[in-house]
Parts: C-alpha cells; sequence; structure tokens
C-alpha cells in the first residue's frame, strides 16, 4: 500500500557540481526536495521506489546500489542509489540520477531502495497499472517521483513559447497539491509529449499507486526559472 510519495523535479542543474555558478537559482527547489524526501522518512515505508523519465537505455528496474553518473554533465561526481554499496551493471538514467543524488544529500537510510525508469510515452491505462503493482508490492510503499512539467513557457525555453504550457503546469501544480488522481490521470498524453512535460507517465504511476489509499497532497513549490516547469510536492 501507497503511504507516502514525494514529487521533485529532475534537471541535472538540481546537483550545485553542475550547477555550478548558477546554483544559488535553484536553492529553494533544492530545500524544497530536501523537505519532500523527509516526508518519506516521516511515513516509514518498508520499501522506497525512485520513479524517473528514461530512454530505452534507462527504462525498467534499477537494483540499490545501482551508479548515477553525472560525468556526462562535465562533473566528477557518482552516486549510488540509497544506503549500499556501488553494484556493477548498467548506470541509473540522468532522471534517476538525480534521485539518487537527493537521497544522498539526505542521508537515506529509512528503508531499501529500487528505482524504475518509466518510458515517457507509456500509455495512462498502463502507467495505472504498473502503479497498482508497485503498490501491491510491500506492505508501506513509498515513491520518489522524478519528472518535470512543460519545457515551454518561454521564447528561451528548451521547447521554444507554447501559449499551452502555462495552463497545462497550473494543472499539474493544482493536481499534485491537491492529490487529485482523477485530474492526474487526465493528463493528456499527445498534449505532454508536444510540450516537452517528461513527467507525465511517472505523475500517472504515482496516481495508479495511490488508489485507495486516501492520501493529502501539498504543494511546496512551483517555479520555472529557465522556461521549464518544476514542482515539488508530497502526499502523505
Amino acid at each position: 500500500m501507497l503511504v507516502a510519495a514525494a514529487f521533485c523535479p529532475c534537471p541535472p542543474l538540481l546537483v550545485p557540481e553542475v550547477a555550478a555558478g548558477a546554483a544559488p537559482e535553484l536553492d529553494a527547489l533544492r530545500a524544497a526536495c530536501v523537505d519532500a524526501v523527509g516526508v518519506l522518512a516521516a511515513a516509514r515505508p518498508d520499501r522506497l521506489v525512485v520513479l524517473g523519465p528514461a530512454d530505452e537505455a534507462g527504462q525498467g528496474p534499477h537494483p540499490q546500489g545501482a551508479l548515477g553518473s553525472f560525468r556526462g554533465f562535465g562533473v566528477d561526481l557518482d552516486v549510488p542509489l540509497g544506503a549500499a554499496e556501488t553494484v556493477p551493471g548498467r548506470g541509473l538514467p540522468p532522471s534517476l540520477a538525480v534521485g539518487a543524488w537527493l537521497l544522498s544529500r539526505t542521508d537515506w537510510d529509512d528503508a531499501p531502495v529500487e528505482a524504475l525508469g518509466v518510458a515517457q510515452p507509456l500509455p495512462r491505462e498502463r502507467c495505472a497499472a504498473t502503479g497498482r503493482e508497485i503498490a501491491a508490492a510491500a506492505p508501506r510503499v513509498a515513491l520518489l517521483v522524478m519528472g518535470d512539467g512543460s519545457a515551454c513557457r518561454t521564447v528561451k525555453a528548451p521547447g521554444y513559447f507554447d501559449e499551452r504550457a502555462e495552463p497545462f503546469d497550473a494543472t499539474v501544480a493544482h493536481a499534485l497539491g491537491a492529490a487529485d488522481l482523477a485530474l492526474l490521470t487526465a493528463l493528456d498524453e499527445e498534449q505532454a509529449t508536444a510540450l516537452q512535460a517528461s513527467g507525465r507517465a511517472c505523475w500517472q504511476v504515482a496516481a495508479g499507486a495511490a488508489e485507495g489509499a486516501d492520501l493529502r497532497g501539498r504543494l511546496l513549490c512551483e517555479e520555472a526559472p529557465y522556461g521549464v516547469g518544476y514542482f515539488v510536492a508530497t502526499w502523505s
């Protein structure tokens, strides 16, 4: 059963070493993410699952100890998933590497950790089914859900400006803050793809996991500093 969830953005810039001189711009976002992970610890889960969007190479399960690396971003920094020795095998995709970094920042050792790289085009029905399977796998399950909103908020955004971006992000912020499962499940897949909203499938997996759990939501932070929607929220 799902007992808590934390929703955080996943830009590598969240890691100060990657952001370098721009790091202070995201200080409030980082602080909110740390607070969100604290809610997961307070829920005393038996199992923590980190969800994050991934390309084909990073999709599927990743065990505790899988390595997240930021060397591809010019930084000599590797972070294992959870409080464990690094295990051999494929590395974490960037979204899950940021999740592993967040857990390391909070010294997570409250429960065993595993991760799941989620295909961004995953249909909502598959998302919901995946979420239900995750929630049923242990008596007390917590989720750390990584994912960004639209990348089209300004003309300098990665996806350029799209007038649909701000209303889309407003809907997501409301749904996450209110733990509105129906609203999250109803997010349009094609529109999310067009707006480059990487978190859509992961949010819908979380909605499936939360069915019947009666969790209450809280929006901790909402920003779009680079024309990309970033949200931090908790369900507990």
